[in-house]
């Protein structure tokens, strides 16, 4: 059994609440997963101060991460850099290669970056950046179990409401169920829920799973003003996905949901 922490919209910076962020490092600490899956904006406005302060967090876990950039992670003032290096200060504080993969201990996580540089809300996704992608799904040797992270939504449904799916979001379903991927991790809707995967493409594909807002207090319709994360276990057949919710009484993020779902590629 491989177990994941998924966290997503931490957002550094106005709004950003240290109370569950030290939940979540005395998570890990506690009970350590295969990696941790930060799923986008992990700033409230792409400032060198807030990249400083997400990059310390996510150093202080002590566990591997992969992580992926969202729309909050590109400059929204400074047009300057916007137009011409939108991803600079991201790249200086997190990766060059703007996504940071996971493999090991039987898993893989792979992220495709869904924001762009005129981004202020809706994602994404680029001919270029699907196909390497691809290339690194198909690079992975067999036997692993396999996750995608994105920021923005790629599937649709009625659980996203008004907003709409990634441009070229079907694609990468249809990427990942050719490539066995069992799971895609999404956040950005600042609520969570999960997708499953009878509904995700025509014939089943990947099941998707979105996290609300980790740690701020943005949380938006039955989340508003909550924080919630996921711990999901992969075992050989089922994915299990556990909804936790911040308790400020109890200090700690407590289970409230727990769902299993077939895998895409039992073994």
């Amino acid at each position: 059994m491989r177990a994941l922490l998924h966290l997503s919209d931490i957002h550094f910076g106005p709004k950003h609440r240290p109370e569950p962020a030290a939940a979540v490092l005395e998570l890990v600490r506690r009970e350590p997963p295969a990696a941790v899956v930060v799923s986008g904006d992990l700033t409230q406005r792409a400032r060198p101060s807030q990249f400083r302060a997400a990059r310390a967090f996510v150093d202080a876990l002590g566990a591997p991460v992969a992580w992926v950039p969202g729309n909050h992670d590109v400059p929204l003032w400074r047009f300057w850099e916007r137009l011409f290096a939108p991803f600079g200060a991201w790249r200086r504080h997190f990766d060059p290669a703007t996504v940071r993969d996971r493999v090991g201990d039987g898993l893989a996580v792979v992220g495709v970056n869904t924001a762009h540089a005129w981004t202020t809300k809706h994602g994404r996704l680029r001919a270029a950046d699907l196909a390497d992608l691809e290339r690194r799904l198909a690079a992975l040797p067999p036997g692993l179990a396999r996750v995608v992270v994105a920021h923005h939504p790629v599937a649709a449904g009625p659980e996203l409401g008004s907003e709409p799916s990634a441009r070229r979001g079907a694609e990468l379903l249809r990427l990942s169920r050719r490539h066995g991927v069992d799971l895609v991790l999404c956040g950005h809707l600042h609520r969570s829920f999960s997708i499953p995967p009878e509904r995700t493409l025509p014939g089943g594909g990947p099941l998707v799973v979105h996290c609300g807002t980790t740690l701020s207090s943005r949380g938006r319709g039955v989340e508003r003003g909550a924080n919630s994360l996921h711990w999901i276990e992969i075992d050989e057949r089922v994915v299990t996905v556990e909804r936790r919710m911040w308790s400020a009484q109890e200090g700690r993020f407590r289970a409230v949901e727990r769902a299993g779902y077939p895998r895409a590629t039992p073994v």
